[in-house]
């Protein structure tokens, strides 16, 4: 009984498209997600040390309305679902990369529903710095900007590359939801095949690839935050 499914053409389909449309949407997915993350954290990132670092008596001078204004649009996107996100974005995907079709459109998007999430996920990192440590740093004189770029990023590196791990995944799960307004990648191979054809063993294959590349950032993640904890290295050193 299963070697004759092994023969049938349902599975024989689905080894076809394995062969010759999977490789590409792997790589659809891979790209979208990178460009994704990275253009999310060029926003997000500062957006966060701006939350931290510009609160009242702490680092930076920055009106009080200016910050409230800015935690409301990060709740606003944050609070709008992805795929209603998507088409809220049309006219500004047409914009930037004259469609609103396709796997280079999608970063659109993405980038728009990442960048809030990942400024709150800077905001906590910044967070979790010992105030002393800035104080110390204030007392020797330092200035905003030394504080930032020489205190409270480099004490909270290990915490943002964490963080910056859970954004990358829950990106490449939005890019695959991307499908369902013709984004390319593996949520298009989904969805074209899996929903709209009823071939499930081909849906089957993209979700395996697409939790191969989960598995694949969090472990390169996971990697990198531990090299870069200071209190495992002065553990090991013990």
């Amino acid at each position: 009984m299963l070697s004759s499914y092994f023969a049938s053409e349902e599975f024989l389909d689905a080894i076809d498209i394995l062969k010759t449309e999977i490789p590409l949407a792997v790589w659809e997915t891979f790209y979208v997600t990178v460009l994704s993350t990275f253009f999310s954290i060029i926003i997000g990132l500062p957006l966060g040390v701006l939350l931290v670092a510009g609160e009242k008596g702490r680092i930076l001078k920055i009106p009080a309305g200016l910050l409230h204004a800015l935690n409301i649009i990060i709740n606003l996107l944050r609070s709008v679902p992805f795929l209603i996100l998507m088409i809220m974005v049309f006219p500004l995907t047409r914009l930037i990369m004259g469609t609103v079709v396709g796997t280079p459109a999608s970063i659109v998007p993405l980038v728009i529903a990442a960048f809030p999430f990942i400024a709150r996920l800077v905001e906590g990192s910044l967070r979790e710095i010992n105030p002393n440590i800035i104080e110390t740093a204030q007392s020797m004189g330092a200035t905003p900007f030394q504080i930032i770029a020489k205190v409270m990023l480099p004490e909270s590196v290990p915490s943002l590359i964490s963080n910056a791990t859970i954004a990358i995944t829950t990106i490449l799960g939005y890019s695959a939801m991307s499908g369902i307004i013709g984004g390319g990648g593996l949520g298009k191979i989904a969805i074209n095949y899996g929903y709209y054809r009823y071939k499930y063993l081909v849906m089957a294959f993209a979700v395996i690839f697409l939790v191969i590349l989960v598995q694949l950032f969090q472990s390169i993640g996971t990697y990198l935050a531990a090299k870069s904890d200071k209190r495992l290295k002065s553990a090991g050193k013990k």
